[in-house]
């Protein structure tokens, strides 16, 4: 949703801000719930790396002005003026700035801009179409190395997949960080009921999460909203009551200060200062539930003040009391307000999950649309906001891995370690990514790309170098999750790009196919078939190997082609692009469904909006009809009617087949009427069936051991087991016929 796109005239202007005070008070509890929570745990991290105190309070006051700056860096300069501008269409993410890459500059391996697409509307407004000299040299460099794709599309997929990590670690982490609090009043309490108490709430923040980002945005935003007032309290009360001197920390000159003293372990303390800023990426991968201006007033409003004036707070205190180091936070809290803040803690930290596990849904609700996912069910919780999604099997497979990771680690201090890990590479990819953004889309000057790159990148290179320092001490645990994920979805993308590759080598010509029509005995049966596949010129080779075995088919045949683009959203009016293939009287026609990586596919009317496409298709024919009457050539008639015809624009595409001779497409076009009457009988008569294929894919013989094993076991395991396509589509079991067929590739 983007509330900054709605027109501000009139009595629109209070709905305009109602509407966006209202998304920023959702945001709390959404998006900002992972930031929020830190404050239980940064200082807690950052001096549990051997980092001393001294009388001086150097090291103290070090710290609070790395985190002052980092915050005032990253979240503020970083994420909320330039990254959020980056927004593709409304949607945010890794996959968002890939996309824009993809469109505007060609620079992706999955370059889907063809001439017949040129037409869809897309959000380019403010963007140069003047290529600068910078812009220029990055594509060439692009389109002369295709290695160079590749290595991009990986660094995604790792993005991708820390994201994914990161989903798992924010809940584990924030969530046994907030019950421990329960220990500095009952210190008796055995380690097992801690993790038991942290089990059941990640338990239910999971059980929730099928009610949906509104619901639950509403649930939560309270909770973050008494946190986030509840720590500004306390750091307030912290300040003027224990050293209002700490505001000279906001200096620069302590963090130099913080170095010389501390050297070497300082910046292996570093480790800990980043979890101040880990959700961050949450910011912009959940801008598609919100919109900019609502995520901007909430942060700069509220959430930032808020989280400066605790950290704040949390220093002073430590500067008069630097034995509790290792429960500051709860230390620090007064005696009255103790048990409050704890149980408002243990609640805020399950909301603090909640950022990551909606940004976790939308990124691969973004993979599977671009086939770069296993097919899972995607469940959409909201009219109004497209972007809230939920899905089933990635929510419960987050849950079982977060309950290992807490039954298994148990120790804050290791899940921080690989925790800060995760959030720091992905900001760091955001960052390589909009340099790209900023030289190629944006078509800025080089020297304001390079110096977005080194004011931000070069801070963010420092935290990975000190994170990757604690690699043997849960590090490598983010870096596993990585592996997996980025493996798992490169053989899913490998695999599914062969399969296709496989259907337009082996594709079918009608020519061909009525050849053998006298010697197999083809009959036509009632009724209306929709042929899936990824073919969108020729018969794919599953048809003919159906026609082959069962010489029959239906009275009308519909190929169906589904394409992917890099766009969010296309216009339902864009969507469907339609032809015939061969001559009129065999009644075969071509439809290719194009859709955005964030469209909702409609199910239950797809069939309807279809067959009313090729009403439209065949209302065209008519009016050929009618300039062949005014005696316009036959074959100015057949080029004009074999086009796609979509949005009352004709856009031309070529196909193998014969279209059959001028007479017989002069009969055809004088009986466009009947068709369409015969096309609802058809309807009507034998109903809709679908057909798709179920191949076997395997790897051919004289194949390498490596793709053997990517193919043949892991991709074919994983298509066993992810949703089939009629599921996903939600086409009936009883109306589906599928044809398997073996696919060496």
């Amino acid at each position: 949703m983007d509330p900054e796109s709605a027109s501000l005239s009139g009595g629109l202007r209070p709905n305009f801000y109602t509407t966006t005070l209202c998304l920023a008070y959702q945001s709390l509890g959404i998006v900002y719930g992972d930031l929020s929570i830190s404050p239980i745990y940064v200082y807690k991290s950052t001096f549990s790396h051997g980092l001393s105190l001294y009388a001086e309070d150097h090291e103290i006051l070090g710290v609070l002005s790395m985190v002052f700056w980092t915050l005032t860096i990253i979240p503020l300069c970083k994420y909320i003026i330039f990254v959020l501008g980056a927004d593709d269409n409304g949607e945010g993410g890794t996959f968002a700035l890939y996309s824009s890459l993809c469109r505007h500059s060609r620079l992706g391996l999955w370059n889907t801009v063809h001439p017949e697409y040129e037409s869809i509307p897309s959000d380019c407004s403010g963007l140069s179409t003047k290529d600068t000299r910078m812009s220029s040299l990055i594509k060439k460099f692009f389109e002369k190395h295709k290695s160079s794709k590749i290595v991009l599309l990986l660094v995604v997929f790792i993005g991708v997949g820390m994201i994914i990590g990161d989903g798992i670690l924010t809940p584990t982490m924030s969530v046994l960080s907030a019950v421990s609090g329960i220990r500095i009043k009952a210190p008796d309490l055995h380690e097992n009921y801690t993790v038991l108490i942290a089990c059941i709430i990640l338990v239910g923040l999971f059980a929730l999460q099928h009610f949906g980002t509104h619901k639950v945005g509403f649930l939560f935003a309270p909770i973050m909203l008494t946190w986030l007032l509840c720590i500004c309290g306390v750091g307030i009360y912290n300040i003027f009551r224990w050293n209002p001197g700490v505001i000279c920390a906001l200096s620069p000159y302590y963090i130099y200060n913080f170095f010389k003293i501390t050297r070497r372990v300082g910046w292996s303390s570093l480790g800990g200062v980043v979890l101040c800023v880990t959700g961050t990426e949450a910011m912009f991968a959940d801008l598609g539930h919100f919109s900019k201006l609502s995520i901007r007033i909430a942060f700069t409003a509220l959430v930032y003040p808020c989280l400066i004036l605790a950290y704040m707070g949390e220093a002073a205190y430590l500067s008069k009391h630097k034995k509790d180091l290792r429960c500051s936070f709860y230390m620090a809290i007064p005696e009255v307000m103790f048990w409050p803040v704890v149980i408002i803690a243990t609640l805020a930290s399950a909301v603090g999950s909640q950022a990551i596990i909606s940004a976790t849904f939308s990124i691969v609700s973004q993979c599977r649309a671009l086939r770069c996912f296993p097919r899972v069910k995607i469940k959409h919780t909201s009219n109004q906001i497209h972007g809230r999604i939920y899905i089933p099997e990635v929510n419960w497979m987050l849950m079982v891995l977060c309950l290992a990771v807490v039954i298994g680690f148990r120790d804050t201090h290791m899940i921080g370690n690989a925790y800060g890990l995760a959030g720091v590479t992905v900001m760091f990819i955001t960052t390589c990514l909009m340099f790209l953004i900023i030289s190629t889309v944006w078509k800025q000057k080089v020297i304001m790309a390079f110096l977005f790159f080194v004011i931000f990148g070069s801070l963010e290179l420092l935290y990975i170098s000190a994170c990757l320092g604690k690699v043997h001490h849960g590090g490598w645990l983010p870096l596993l999750f990585a592996l997996v994920i980025v493996s798992l979805m490169s053989i899913w993308n490998y695999g599914t790009v062969k399969k296709d590759a496989f259907e337009l080598d082996n594709k079918v010509s009608l020519d061909r196919l009525l050849s053998f029509g006298p010697s197999l005995g083809i009959t036509r049966v009632p009724g209306i078939c929709l042929v899936y596949s990824k073919v969108a010129f020729g018969l794919p080779p599953m048809f003919a190997h159906f026609v082959t075995n069962f010489p029959t088919f239906h009275h009308t045949l519909i190929f169906v082609t589904l394409k992917y683009l890099m766009i969010p959203k296309v216009p339902l009016g864009e969507r469907f692009l339609v032809n015939r293939i061969g001559p009129p009287e065999l009644s075969i026609f071509r439809c290719i469904v194009r859709y955005g990586y964030k469209d909702v596919k409609d199910c239950y009317n797809f069939e309807t909006q279809l067959i009313e496409k090729v009403a439209e298709f065949l209302k065209q024919e008519r009016n050929s009809e009618e300039l062949a009457v005014r005696g316009q050539s036959p074959n100015q008639i057949s080029a004009a009617t074999r086009n796609e015809v979509y949005g009352g624009r004709a856009v031309h595409w070529s196909d193998d087949v014969s279209g059959g001779s001028s007479e017989q497409w002069r009969d055809g076009v004088g009986s466009a009427k009947q068709w369409m009457k015969k096309l609802m009988e058809a309807r009507e008569a034998g109903g809709v069936t679908y057909m798709m294929g179920n191949p076997y894919v395997e790897a051919s013989e004289v194949s390498p051991f490596l793709k053997k094993f990517a193919i043949d076991i892991v991709y074919n395991f994983l298509r066993r087991n992810c949703r089939r396509p009629a599921v996903t589509l939600g086409i009936p079991h009883t109306s589906v016929i599928e044809v398997g067929m073996l696919y060496q590739v």
